[in-house]
């Protein structure tokens, strides 16, 4: 295990590495306990680096078995090397050849970082560090090298060998049962980007034909068995191909491209050059298995490795702190291939709601950070929302700033000269500075500065005048190591509406001709007044249309002006953000005054229903009522989750009651019909009616437990039956527990559906969860050793069920405390994640604050804490 580092890494003491490795030649025999490397490195002095300094490379936790530099043995004293670093003090002045021999145990590796097993298959993991697991070497994004990778293994237990790039030969090893295949990358890589899988797999073969001609062959690989369910992410991959092509004008570059999809992963999945590694559950699919939400991250996951391959791995970052340049930018990406592929506004609607329950959180809490950090003690600790969503958001506000056409030019700049590269922000900026004759440098804050800014409005009509005036300002709150706060460049799009609904011109003098036509203000500054003139009556104002900026907007319209945007918007987003303030503002009246008045909201979701079949998926959205986390933010201090959730439930329950014959015709209307099919029409059907089938049983629990009863009993689909399993889990009783054990019966062994079997019951919001998780830690089918189970019960517990993981008598911080210390040792990665639950502790009322806080102190108290966890634990602290 890696131990707590006390220098912190900061960007501003960047250098280039002192020595280039131009190629790497790798030679594994994998044994399951006793693999041995063998890397010949062919390095030389870098001209920008120091040319008297001797040759330092990482380590971690390596066993050496021997050294040559050009074909000779090293003795000892020759050189200095412990399992963390290796060091050669005579450095020739010329090129030369550095032979180094490793021993792994893949078996022993826990971590899930650099060469460990999955079930029976040999797995690589590097990033963000996890090659320097593997051999002694310059482990940093900025050393770039061409990779030849030799594998040799028994056949029996590995007839499947692969590597990055190409294949190049392959054959049986003479006198034994083993055999080898040779593979090379043509492209110069960070080691990073490595990548290795040996196993015995099933395979589903396809081919895709490029812009150019070349035919790419494609492989997904999976456990034997399950090869009819990587059917969808063929078919997603070879969209996303096409996609990329017609888009951004990027063509494949290998002649293969494989998918390997494994059990135990503490990622997603990561972007391997030709050689995507996978969480399974990215990867596998089939209606009796996955839910409509598990079809649309399979397709997401899919694009955004494969988009990688020009944003990340044909162009890397020249260190981690610009992580945000590979991630934000490919996020953005697959977030429009998924609008392209399926519905925008619902895509839209989807990336704000997951920013807000992560992203905003991160900012507002002690582990606010800026999009590019400029210090770190732990690079694992960074891949968060803030630098994969919230780097999305920069790269979405610079596009619909400079506008489409520019946005492509500057592109196609990026591409044409960072080519083969290790990029910075500053690089990837100045090709759209060049492509739209902007000047950047004002922008750029959004990457430097943490925090999410406060957008405050208010407006005042001039009825003699026939104007109006809008005042904007914007503030963004003190973050960790950054109290003082500049404006910056926040574009809001914005329209008005007349009493009839109607769309009004935009006139002033006050903002640029090219606004007013595009309808995008421009906040610059502290604060900014737009008098609009030639407008006839008070204005509705449609601020933050398709939510142009990741901001906090402030105002107090007046509920009828929310129900005129949500009857008359023709922003979707906006329309949705009306209804998700009408809920909010009756939450939050219900708890200063004690009486419920939903009135408003109610006869504007009636209205939306009348007109379901518009867009089912529309108004599905419109009918999910802001979450516990939502209220929990918009809160901001002094949290009491009991009391949200109460609040939310008697909204829940009122909206079921007053819409209830609607909602009976609309969950009956939309009932499944026929086979099922992952397109985004169906799945907005299924949707409009599962939300339907849980405001049912809020408004009464008797209906709701038999229609959810038949729909369990009946579904044909993941998808419905899973929606009547939630919808009974919160109804509770006997009707409960017994479709949990009818669904455990029937899903028994298949872990990706055991694990939302899991999940679901760790959200329960009763007292006797805490309880029901402590059992269901013991329970047969649960392993603290894969990183998808832990997430799936202590995770599902810790970050969706509020109530009770914030229960007043400590419990549930009790529980989080024991996993995280205990699967620490093993794998840091998740520990440190899991811990993140706590990110918002400051903004709970005061008794909750004082038992998270006695938690936080004793895990930093304990000793031999991973370099994760402490860093975790210490910045939440503050």
């Amino acid at each position: 295990m890696r131990h707590p580092s006390t220098a912190a890494i900061r960007l501003a003491d960047y250098r280039p590495a002192d020595f280039a490795i131009d190629s790497v030649e790798l030679d594994f025999s994998l044994h399951p306990t006793k693999t041995r490397v063998s890397a010949r490195l062919a390095l030389r002095r870098n001209p920008a680096g120091d040319s008297s300094a001797p040759l330092v490379l990482d380590g971690d936790e390596l066993m050496l078995l021997g050294v040559k530099l050009d074909g000779r043995t090293l003795g000892p004293g020759e050189y200095e090397a412990t399992p963390d670093r290796f060091t050669l003090t005579n450095v020739p002045d010329a090129p030369f050849t550095l032979e180094i021999d490793t021993e792994l145990n893949p078996s022993g590796n826990t971590q899930l970082s650099g060469l460990y097993r999955s079930g029976s298959a040999y797995c690589t993991q590097c990033e963000a560090e996890g090659f320097r697991r593997i051999t002694y070497f310059l482990d940093r994004p900025d050393v770039l090298s061409v990779y030849t990778t030799r594998i040799e293994a028994e056949k029996s237990d590995a007839p499947i060998l692969l590597s990055n790039g190409n294949p190049v030969e392959h054959g049986d090893v003479a006198g034994s049962n083993r055999h080898y295949a040779l593979w090379r990358d043509p492209f110069p890589k960070p080691s990073y980007l490595f990548a290795l899988v040996g196993g015995d797999l099933g395979v589903v073969r396809d081919e895709f034909t490029t812009m150019s001609g070349r035919v790419v062959e494609l492989a997904i690989y999976v456990e034997h068995g399950k090869e009819s369910r990587a059917a969808y992410a063929m078919d997603a991959l070879k969209r996303s191909m096409r996609w990329d092509e017609e888009k951004f004008g990027r063509e494949y570059d290998l002649d293969v491209f494989n998918i390997v999809a494994v059990s135990d992963f503490n990622m997603g999945a990561m972007e391997n050059k030709g050689l995507n590694i996978f969480n399974d559950k990215y990867v596998l699919a089939s209606p009796d298995t996955a839910t409509d939400g598990d079809y649309a991250g399979i397709e997401g996951v899919i694009a955004h490795e494969y988009f990688h391959n020009w944003t990340g791995n044909r162009i890397t970052c020249r260190d981690w702190f610009q992580l945000c340049l590979k991630e934000g930018l490919t996020v953005f990406r697959d977030q429009e291939f998924s609008a392209d592929m399926r519905s925008r506004a619902v895509e839209r609607i989807g990336d704000v709601r997951g920013l807000r329950l992560a992203q905003f959180p991160e900012d507002a809490g002690p582990l606010a950070h800026p999009v590019r950090p400029d210090v770190y003690q732990e690079i694992n600790n960074f891949y968060t929302s803030t630098v994969y969503e919230k780097g999305a958001e920069i790269i979405r506000m610079l596009r619909t700033l400079i506008g489409e056409d520019n946005f492509r030019r500057g592109m196609d700049l990026y591409f044409e000269r960072f080519d083969g590269t290790a990029a910075t922000i500053e690089d990837f900026l100045s090709c759209f500075a060049a492509s739209s004759g902007r000047d950047l440098t004002h922008f750029a804050l959004w990457y430097s500065q943490a925090g999410t800014p406060v957008v405050t409005t208010s407006g005042e009509y001039d009825s003699a005048a026939q104007t109006f005036a809008l005042k904007l300002s914007q503030q963004t709150p003190p973050t960790p190591g950054q109290s003082d706060k500049k404006p910056v460049v926040i574009p809001l799009a914005l329209a008005l509406f007349g009493e009839n609904g109607q769309k009004l011109d935009l006139v002033s003098e006050d903002a640029a001709p090219t606004e007013l036509a595009r309808g995008l203000i421009e906040l610059d500054s502290a604060e900014r007044v737009i008098r609009f003139r030639e407008i006839p009556s008070r204005p509705v104002v449609s601020l933050l249309r398709g939510f142009s900026a990741p901001v906090r907007l402030e105002q107090a319209p007046a509920s009828e002006d929310l129900e005129r945007l949500l009857a008359c918007d023709d922003d979707p987003f906006n329309r949705w953000q009306a209804s998700q303030s009408l809920a909010l503002r009756a939450i939050f009246g219900r708890l200063e005054t004690g009486a419920l008045d939903a009135r408003g909201l109610s006869e504007a979701l009636r209205l939306l229903l009348a007109k379901a079949e518009d867009d089912p998926a529309l108004v599905a959205q419109a009918l999910s009522l802001p979450s516990d986390i939502d209220l929990a933010r918009e809160k901001g201090r002094d949290v009491d989750p009991d009391q949200l959730f109460e609040a939310r439930m008697a909204l829940r329950a009122e909206i079921g009651r007053s819409l209830g014959s609607e909602l009976d015709a609309i969950h009956a209307r939309f009932s499944a019909a026929g086979a099922f099919t992952p397109d985004a029409a169906s799945a907005g059907r299924r949707a409009l009616r599962n939300v339907t089938l849980d405001l049912l049983a809020a408004g009464d629990a008797e209906k709701g437990r038999s229609l959810a009863t038949a729909q369990f009993e009946t579904a044909g689909n993941m998808t419905d039956k899973l929606a009547a399993l939630a919808t009974l889990a919160l109804l509770g009783g006997h009707a409960r527990e017994e479709a949990f054990a009818k669904f455990y019966a029937q899903y028994a062994g298949d872990a990706l559906v055991i694990d939302k079997w899991f999940s679901l019951q760790a959200m329960i919001p009763e007292a006797a969860t805490t309880q029901r998780v402590l059992g269901l830690m013991t329970h047969r089918e649960f392993s603290m050793s894969n990183p998808n189970r832990v997430r799936a019960l202590i995770g599902a517990f810790a970050n969706g069920n509020l109530t009770r993981f914030h229960a007043l008598d400590g419990s549930g911080y009790d529980l989080l405390t024991a996993v995280v210390l205990e699967v620490d040792p093993k794998n840091p990665q998740v520990s440190a994640r899991l811990l993140s639950a706590l990110r918002s502790w400051r903004t709970m009322e005061s008794r909750r604050r004082d038992l998270i806080e006695a938690r936080l102190k004793h895990i930093v108290a304990q000793e031999n804490l991973s370099a994760d966890l402490r860093d975790i634990a210490t910045r939440a602290l503050g």
